[in-house]
Protein backbone atom coordinates (compact mmCIF):
# COMPACT_ATOMS: atom_id res chain seq x y z
CA UNK A 1 0.00 0.00 0.00
CA UNK A 2 1.33 3.45 -0.91
CA UNK A 3 1.98 5.78 2.10
CA UNK A 4 -0.25 8.91 2.85
CA UNK A 5 3.23 11.22 1.76
CA UNK A 6 3.60 9.53 -1.38
CA UNK A 7 -0.04 9.76 -2.85
CA UNK A 8 0.21 13.22 -1.80
CA UNK A 9 3.81 14.02 -3.35
CA UNK A 10 2.15 12.33 -6.57
CA UNK A 11 -0.73 14.36 -6.09
CA UNK A 12 0.93 17.40 -5.84
CA UNK A 13 3.29 16.39 -8.92
CA UNK A 14 0.48 15.69 -10.96
CA UNK A 15 -1.41 19.02 -10.23
CA UNK A 16 1.67 21.16 -10.77
CA UNK A 17 1.89 19.32 -14.28
CA UNK A 18 -1.17 20.80 -14.72
CA UNK A 19 -1.19 24.31 -13.55
CA UNK A 20 -0.37 27.21 -15.95
CA UNK A 21 3.00 28.51 -15.18
CA UNK A 22 4.49 31.90 -14.64
CA UNK A 23 7.73 32.34 -15.46
CA UNK A 24 9.63 32.46 -11.54
CA UNK A 25 12.22 35.55 -12.77
CA UNK A 26 8.67 37.36 -13.25
CA UNK A 27 7.11 36.35 -10.08
CA UNK A 28 10.79 36.87 -8.04
CA UNK A 29 10.90 40.32 -9.84
CA UNK A 30 7.48 41.64 -8.92
CA UNK A 31 7.16 40.19 -5.46
CA UNK A 32 10.43 42.63 -4.88
CA UNK A 33 8.39 45.07 -6.16
CA UNK A 34 6.20 44.75 -4.18
CA UNK A 35 8.60 44.37 -1.10
CA UNK A 36 10.50 47.45 -1.96
CA UNK A 37 7.45 49.63 -2.41
CA UNK A 38 6.01 48.72 0.96
CA UNK A 39 9.29 49.65 2.32
CA UNK A 40 9.51 53.22 1.01
CA UNK A 41 5.89 53.45 2.02
CA UNK A 42 6.20 52.40 5.35
CA UNK A 43 10.07 53.11 6.42
CA UNK A 44 9.45 50.33 8.91
CA UNK A 45 10.64 46.82 8.55
CA UNK A 46 8.46 45.82 11.52
CA UNK A 47 5.35 47.14 9.48
CA UNK A 48 6.04 45.64 6.34
CA UNK A 49 6.66 42.09 7.79
CA UNK A 50 2.79 42.44 8.90
CA UNK A 51 1.62 44.19 6.11
CA UNK A 52 3.33 41.17 4.03
CA UNK A 53 1.49 38.83 6.03
CA UNK A 54 -1.60 40.14 5.70
CA UNK A 55 -1.27 40.45 1.97
CA UNK A 56 -0.73 36.59 2.03
CA UNK A 57 -3.62 35.83 4.25
CA UNK A 58 -6.14 37.64 2.00
CA UNK A 59 -3.87 35.52 -0.62
CA UNK A 60 -4.76 32.40 0.78
CA UNK A 61 -8.54 33.09 1.43
CA UNK A 62 -8.98 32.78 -2.38
CA UNK A 63 -6.25 29.90 -3.46
CA UNK A 64 -7.81 27.67 -1.34
CA UNK A 65 -10.81 27.74 -3.56
CA UNK A 66 -8.09 26.94 -6.22
CA UNK A 67 -6.21 24.19 -4.16
CA UNK A 68 -9.64 22.15 -3.47
CA UNK A 69 -10.66 22.62 -7.03
CA UNK A 70 -7.85 21.41 -8.82
CA UNK A 71 -6.52 18.77 -6.32
CA UNK A 72 -9.95 17.14 -5.35
CA UNK A 73 -8.51 17.32 -1.90
CA UNK A 74 -11.94 17.38 0.10
CA UNK A 75 -11.52 17.25 3.83
CA UNK A 76 -8.52 16.11 5.78
CA UNK A 77 -9.02 13.83 8.34
CA UNK A 78 -6.61 15.77 11.10
CA UNK A 79 -3.69 18.13 11.08
CA UNK A 80 -1.49 15.85 9.90
CA UNK A 81 -2.90 15.53 7.12
CA UNK A 82 -3.41 18.95 6.55
CA UNK A 83 0.48 19.83 6.84
CA UNK A 84 0.93 17.25 4.21
CA UNK A 85 -1.39 18.66 1.85
CA UNK A 86 0.28 22.17 2.29
CA UNK A 87 3.62 20.73 2.01
CA UNK A 88 3.54 18.04 -0.38
CA UNK A 89 0.51 19.18 -2.43
CA UNK A 90 0.70 23.49 -2.16
CA UNK A 91 3.98 24.03 -2.00
CA UNK A 92 4.95 22.03 -4.76
CA UNK A 93 1.40 23.68 -6.94
CA UNK A 94 1.76 26.97 -6.02
CA UNK A 95 5.77 27.85 -6.18
CA UNK A 96 6.76 24.53 -8.29
CA UNK A 97 8.93 23.83 -4.66
CA UNK A 98 8.73 20.34 -2.62
CA UNK A 99 8.49 21.28 1.22
CA UNK A 100 8.81 18.75 4.07
CA UNK A 101 6.94 18.64 7.59
CA UNK A 102 8.58 18.29 10.87
CA UNK A 103 6.69 17.79 14.01
CA UNK A 104 6.80 20.18 16.91
CA UNK A 105 6.63 18.28 20.65
CA UNK A 106 3.04 19.55 20.73
CA UNK A 107 0.77 17.75 18.35
CA UNK A 108 -1.25 21.32 17.08
CA UNK A 109 2.35 22.89 16.02
CA UNK A 110 4.88 21.21 12.68
CA UNK A 111 7.21 23.40 10.50
CA UNK A 112 7.25 23.38 6.57
CA UNK A 113 10.67 23.01 5.60
CA UNK A 114 11.93 24.29 1.91
CA UNK A 115 14.52 25.10 -0.02
CA UNK A 116 14.40 26.78 -3.30
CA UNK A 117 11.46 29.37 -2.46
CA UNK A 118 11.32 31.07 -6.09
CA UNK A 119 10.24 34.49 -4.01
CA UNK A 120 13.78 35.09 -3.10
CA UNK A 121 15.82 34.45 -5.67
CA UNK A 122 17.99 37.41 -7.13
CA UNK A 123 17.51 39.24 -3.47
CA UNK A 124 20.42 40.13 -1.05
CA UNK A 125 19.14 41.32 2.06
CA UNK A 126 21.22 44.74 3.04
CA UNK A 127 21.98 44.99 7.03
CA UNK A 128 19.79 47.69 7.33
CA UNK A 129 16.53 45.24 6.35
CA UNK A 130 18.04 41.99 8.72
CA UNK A 131 14.81 41.70 10.30
CA UNK A 132 12.58 41.99 7.23
CA UNK A 133 11.39 38.48 7.03
CA UNK A 134 11.04 38.97 3.25
CA UNK A 135 8.90 35.64 2.49
CA UNK A 136 5.78 36.63 5.45
CA UNK A 137 3.93 36.80 2.69
CA UNK A 138 3.65 32.89 2.71
CA UNK A 139 3.16 32.81 6.20
CA UNK A 140 0.01 34.60 5.70
CA UNK A 141 -1.03 32.98 2.62
CA UNK A 142 -1.39 29.31 4.65
CA UNK A 143 -3.33 31.30 7.48
CA UNK A 144 -5.62 32.80 5.46
CA UNK A 145 -6.31 29.26 3.53
CA UNK A 146 -6.41 27.20 6.69
CA UNK A 147 -9.16 29.65 8.37
CA UNK A 148 -11.25 28.89 5.36
CA UNK A 149 -10.95 25.54 6.20
CA UNK A 150 -12.30 26.67 9.78
CA UNK A 151 -8.49 26.17 10.83
CA UNK A 152 -7.00 29.46 13.53
CA UNK A 153 -2.90 28.91 13.49
CA UNK A 154 -0.63 31.42 13.50
CA UNK A 155 2.66 31.16 11.31
CA UNK A 156 5.69 32.29 11.77
CA UNK A 157 8.87 32.59 9.15
CA UNK A 158 11.91 31.06 11.55
CA UNK A 159 14.54 30.53 9.34
CA UNK A 160 14.88 31.87 5.80
CA UNK A 161 17.76 31.00 3.15
CA UNK A 162 17.84 34.41 2.62
CA UNK A 163 19.46 35.03 6.04
CA UNK A 164 21.95 32.48 5.36
CA UNK A 165 20.00 29.54 6.98
CA UNK A 166 20.10 26.01 4.62
CA UNK A 167 16.49 25.80 4.67
CA UNK A 168 13.33 28.13 4.76
CA UNK A 169 11.13 27.50 7.70
CA UNK A 170 7.48 28.16 8.37
CA UNK A 171 6.25 27.59 11.69
CA UNK A 172 2.12 26.61 12.67
CA UNK A 173 0.83 26.08 15.57
CA UNK A 174 -3.03 25.12 15.83
CA UNK A 175 -4.94 27.54 17.64
CA UNK A 176 -8.39 26.26 17.12
CA UNK A 177 -10.60 24.45 15.04
CA UNK A 178 -13.98 26.23 14.52
CA UNK A 179 -15.79 23.21 13.15
CA UNK A 180 -15.77 19.68 15.01
CA UNK A 181 -13.22 18.51 16.77
CA UNK A 182 -11.05 16.17 14.48
CA UNK A 183 -11.99 12.49 14.05
CA UNK A 184 -9.14 10.75 15.17
CA UNK A 185 -7.17 13.05 16.26
CA UNK A 186 -4.48 11.28 18.56
CA UNK A 187 -3.40 9.11 15.03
Amino acid sequence: AMSLHTKMARLGDSTFSTMEKVNSELLAMTYGALVTTLIKDFQDVKVVNTELEKMGYNIGVRLIDEFLAKTGVTQCRNLKETAHSIAKIGFKMFLGINAEVTWGADARQFSIEFKGNPLIEFVELPEKFKNLDYSNLLCGVIRGALHMVQMVVTTELRKSELKGDPVSEIYVTLKQHLAEKFKGEDD
